[in-house]
């Protein structure tokens, strides 16, 4: 069976328990899943349900852009506290968010940057959430290029973001929004990024694939995802599955594979 890594997904905020949804995945040869840390709320729930669920999971500790104005001094030494612990693979998820704004657009760029520098500093690759901040997004990346690693995770934006990122050296990470039926400038981004910079995820509980459209989303669905990408790029799924898992243990070197 092929192995697959779902480098984005919300374990705790699921219906399901953890467990067995970890059972799902495995049925579905979803080897690994990386669960995200969006607020400080999220962090110690997630360190513990990777620590529970090793080694099929990992996370990650970040505060998105929407909890901006929350990030405090002890926030961020919490996730200096967990950032060496072997489970904790990424910061993440960070970025710019200027279509709901619901925290100031200076103070989204602040704390950004403020991640992006404590990603360089314990050498961890971020995962970037954009949306309607393209530019803004490749000019607070520019600096780091080189230095720090990472993702643009669920991809839905331009042509243009993604050629700014891959140049970067960032990769491009595409979720069920792929196999939509409306989806079709993002399929055009899929054929253009080369193979070895993309990953495949699912932002469960979010943007359930086809088929399942109208049901909660979940990690195992990544192989539905993988799917569209294989056929978009014209190769095959265990193609694909061994170049994003090879893709993953470039960009996230802490993740074990051998059990």
């Amino acid at each position: 069976m092929n192995q697959w890594i779902d480098v984005h997904a919300h374990l705790n905020m699921l219906e399901a328990p953890p467990e067995e949804t970890l059972q799902a995945c495995l049925a579905s040869g979803v080897e690994r899943v990386v669960t995200i840390g969006t607020c400080a709320d999220d962090h110690p729930v997630v360190v513990e349900l990777a620590k529970k669920l090793q080694p099929h999971v990992y996370c990650t500790l970040g505060v998105h852009p929407h909890d901006a104005a929350d990030y405090t001094d002890a926030v961020e030494t919490f996730m200096r506290s967990h950032l060496n612990d072997p489970e904790v693979v990424a910061v993440a998820e960070i970025g710019l968010d200027y279509y709901y704004d619901h925290s100031p657009r200076d103070q989204q760029k602040q704390i950004f940057r403020r991640q992006l520098e404590l990603a360089r500093e314990f050498g961890l690759p971020v995962e970037i959430h954009t949306r309607d901040a393209e530019p803004d997004t490749i000019d607070i990346l520019k600096p780091f290029a080189g230095q720090v690693s990472g993702l643009i995770h669920c991809f839905t934006g331009t042509q243009w973001l993604a050629d700014h990122a891959l140049s970067l050296g960032f990769d491009i990470s595409f979720s069920g929004i792929v196999t939509f039926k409306n989806a079709d400038e993002l399929r055009k981004v899929v054929k253009s990024v080369p193979l070895d910079r993309l990953h495949v995820e699912t932002d469960a509980p979010f943007l359930t694939p086809v088929p399942f459209r109208g049901k909660k989303n979940s990690p195992e669905y990544v192989v539905h995802v993988a799917e569209k990408v294989a056929e978009i790029k014209g190769v095959t799924m265990a193609e694909l599955a061994a170049q994003t898992k090879a893709n993953a243990k470039k960009m996230f070197p802490k993740i074990k594979w051998d059990s």
